[in-house]
């Protein structure tokens, strides 16, 4: 086929005009967006102005870097004056309790701290709100079960059903006991006995310095485990108050914290795309073993948040935990 000068000009005419238009496309789309962060980032109280942090722990507690790095990013923030620790927990490892705990006592050493319960704050979920100098929960709250345990698996009667014997070669009678693969021996059971023993006394040691006002003889009824609404803690002493938000800034004020500074929430800065890509490959996984996305989210909730924790445990076995932020 041949082309006359016209055509092969109009042709030229054509493609010079959907090449401008590309631009503009191009420029326009890249305008929106950067109006659009430059709004979303604008419609939020900025960290670099005085203001109250806020915090947000919830969910299963465990050794948490990015948590802690933000505890201390609000510790040396000069601009934050007073914090608020939004605790929903039904506790996790005892480890992550601890170091959280020790994240916020360095807070406390230099502005006041204030801890609000949202649905409960059990196990080493009320270790990290006792870390702070006030503890108010809603009336309805959920809060104590102070304790430690330690749980293993026994599969050695499912494996002699199907067979399988499992040996192991090791240096002494307790190295990796107790394991999944036989009964724990009586000198395991009494070796972890002991771990939990001690590490409890060190949970109720933290009670007994944090909340002086509870009385001696009314404390190991306190730690056995049990959990409280907000309105028992507060009569245990458990608790500082019953109230919201608007109770936790006021006793900051009482500290003398300015009411007025607006309340920053500090959260996790983590890539949507990355929450997209994981949750998108738990599903994905979960369809070829044959489940549905309901089976995804059950086993993300309930399975996953539990499984996967290593170490001494101070949590309490109730549902619905949240994610931890």
């Amino acid at each position: 086929m041949t082309y006359t000068a016209d055509a092969v000009l109009e042709r030229r005419r054509i493609r010079r005009k959907l090449t401008f238009w590309r631009v503009i496309t191009f420029i326009l789309l890249a305008a929106i967006i950067l109006f659009a962060a430059i709004y979303i980032n604008g419609s939020k109280p900025s960290r670099n102005i005085p203001h109250i942090a806020k915090i947000s722990i919830t969910g299963t507690i465990y050794n948490n870097e990015e948590l802690l790095k933000r505890l201390k990013d609000v510790a040396d923030s000069e601009m934050v004056k007073g914090v608020i620790l939004d605790v929903s927990s039904p506790g996790g490892t005892t480890t992550g309790g601890e170091v959280i705990y020790d994240a916020v006592r360095r807070i406390a050493d230099e502005k006041p701290v204030v801890t609000q319960v949202g649905t409960l704050a059990a196990s080493a979920g009320y270790m990290i709100a006792i870390a702070s100098d006030h503890v108010i929960a809603h009336k309805t709250s959920m809060i104590g079960s102070i304790g430690v345990l330690f749980q293993y698996p026994d599969i050695s009667g499912l494996l002699d059903k199907v067979g399988v014997k499992f040996e192991t070669i090791k240096s002494s009678p307790l190295k990796a006991e107790p394991n999944f693969f036989s009964p724990a021996s009586d000198e395991a059971k009494a070796m972890i006995d002991n771990t939990v023993k001690d590490t409890y006394d060190w949970f109720v040691g933290l009670v007994k310095e944090r909340r002086p006002m509870i009385p001696a003889d009314k404390l190991p009824a306190l730690t056995n485990g049990s959990v409280y609404t907000g309105r028992q803690a507060l009569q245990h002493k458990l608790i500082d108050a019953l109230g919201d938000q608007e109770t936790s800034i006021a006793w900051l004020a009482s500290k003398g914290v300015d009411k007025n500074l607006p309340v920053v929430e500090w959260k996790a800065e983590t890539s949507p795309y990355n929450d997209l890509l994981s949750s998108a490959a738990l599903k994905l996984l979960l369809r070829n073993m044959g489940l549905s996305d309901q089976g995804s989210a059950l086993f993300d909730e309930q399975i996953s948040q539990r499984i996967f924790l290593d170490g001494m445990l101070s949590v309490w076995h109730g549902s619905g935990a949240e994610k931890q932020q």
